[in-house]
């Protein structure tokens, strides 16, 4: 081997100078490159960081951005000096197993990690944080690193918490006090009239509310109005109420010597509810020809008074009600066809209170609450009279079932034999609650019936608190509610 000269030495020389040039050259774009880079993190909203891992891929922390100061209000170095897992230590005790599954699964599956959890400051203070990153590996696969950025959320997370409060307050009025406007009720069919009652106030739509004598009609007609937000009056007519030869003046209004002993102008129900709303109780008994001007005032809405020329503007949204079958009075000829389409666009049904008996303790409660003036300490009616009212046919409804609890808080329990609701005296359990079941019962309608008779009297002993219901029935309260739900209790 021949003996280097000396160019060949300075040529070596040469690249060698050349190589650390370059090398100090990289080094300084790495470090410039680190610096941006950090400049960068150190901008971002939140704090970005980086993990190393250990063989059980525990993470310790190796960098962190300055966004630390803002989201924990800590220096890097209170994370970096540490040498430990310092979020762990942070996040909350409930969230920690949640965190260690998602982000140790994201490792194994080689994808990015988002996770949501809550760390504590203080004894006072908590952050939830949003956590997303994901996992770098070495050339064997080996995981080495976790980067990521975390964020506070806080803010959102309150924001949610909000609706849920706001939602749950909108769910109770409905599921906990069963109260929407001046209705009662928990049962299905009301919990529809509820969702109908919503939708019908979001519009201008005429509506058409059904049901027998003492539902309630007049309330969910009230309701609409109420929910609907409009700034015009409710004004109720009972049609029924009408003398047929006053029934055009009543509603159109009259101007001075129009007829016999009209001395001066009178408005009628159209100019009042101008702006609001006209509700038409009992609206089948609307004789044929004021059908026609009422169809022609919804229409234009414009109407003239009784002996005026000049016609009047009047812009109000229709609400009707009857306990009649208005399609069989088409058919009869007593009510225009035309006219019942006008009505019929929004219909409502409002079921009696022989279907919907699950409702009866929170009437009772409301009526003898309204009529005592109190809602504490309120009278226990006897478990034997509530039975026999359970099974009581109630044509009536709504409007009999209060007249008779103001004449059983007033006059006592004699008041009960006038409508054929006989509460027998010294009953057991058992007969009284066969008493509600027919002769050809089966066995499991027969327990049924016994069960509920026992869970209603239990309830009110307690003044119905289902909690100690259930603890002096020996029930775990996830029982106790499936049995109320499964009565309609």
């Amino acid at each position: 081997m021949s003996k280097p000269t000396y160019d060949d030495l300075f040529e070596k020389c040469r690249i060698l100078e050349e190589q650390v040039k370059s090398f100090k050259e990289t080094a300084k774009e790495l470090k410039e490159s680190k610096l941006q880079l950090t400049r960068l993190f150190n901008n971002l909203p939140g704090m970005v960081y980086r993990c190393k891992l250990d063989e059980n891929w525990n993470p310790t922390l190796v960098f962190v951005s300055k966004g630390c100061n803002e989201l924990f209000g800590v220096v890097p170095e209170f994370f970096t000096d540490q040498e430990t897992n310092v979020m762990e230590t942070l996040a909350h005790p409930d969230d920690l197993r949640s965190m260690r599954t998602e982000q140790d699964a994201a490792i194994q599956s080689r994808r990015p990690y988002k996770l949501l959890y809550r760390v504590c400051l203080d004894s006072d203070r908590q952050k939830w944080i949003w956590d997303q990153g994901e996992c770098l590996y070495d050339e064997e696969g080996i995981p080495i690193y976790l980067e990521g950025i975390m964020v506070d959320v806080s803010a959102q997370k309150l924001r949610e918490y909000e609706l849920l409060q706001e939602n749950q307050r909108l769910r109770g009025t409905f599921e906990d006090r069963f109260k929407f406007g001046s209705i009662i009720g928990k049962s299905n069919g009301m919990r529809e009239v509820f969702k109908l009652i919503m939708k019908a106030a979001k519009r201008d739509s005429n509506v058409i509310i059904f049901g027998e004598t003492g539902t309630g009609k007049d309330l969910v007609a009230q309701t609409i109005h109420e929910q609907s937000g409009s700034k015009g009056a409710y004004i109720p007519v009972n049609c029924g109420a009408i003398p047929s030869n006053l029934m055009e003046s009543e509603f159109f209004g009259h101007v001075k010597g129009a007829f016999s002993g009209a001395t001066s102008d009178r408005q009628g129900y159209l100019a009042a509810a101008d702006g609001g709303t006209l509700f038409l109780d009992e609206v089948g008994e609307i004789d044929l020809a004021l059908q026609v001007k009422l169809l022609r005032a919804l229409e234009s809405r414009l109407y003239t008074p009784v002996g005026g020329t000049d016609p009047r503007s009047s812009n109000f949204r229709l609400i009707a009600a009857t306990n009649r079958d208005l399609s069989e009075l088409v058919r009869q000829g007593l009510m225009r066809s035309d006219f019942f389409f006008r009505l019929h666009v929004l219909p409502i049904h409002v079921p009696p209170l022989r279907e919907r008996i699950e409702d009866l303790p929170l009437l009772i409660n409301e009526f003898v609450s309204r009529y005592l003036g109190r809602t504490d300490s309120l009278p226990r009616i006897p478990g034997k009279i509530r039975a026999a009212m359970d099974s009581h046919d109630w044509p009536g409804n709504v409007r009999e079932l209060q007249n008779v609890l103001e004449r059983y808080l007033t006059f006592g329990e004699m008041v009960f034999s006038d409508l054929g609701i006989h509460p027998h005296e010294g009953r057991s359990d058992v007969s009284e609650a066969m008493s509600l079941v027919g002769p050809g019962a089966t066995f499991g309608e027969s327990v049924d019936a016994f069960e509920r008779h026992i869970l209603l009297k239990a309830l009110e002993r307690n003044h119905w608190k289902r909690g100690i219901t259930a603890s002096e029935l020996g029930l775990n309260m996830r029982t106790m509610q499936r049995k109320l739900k499964k009565y309609g209790l």
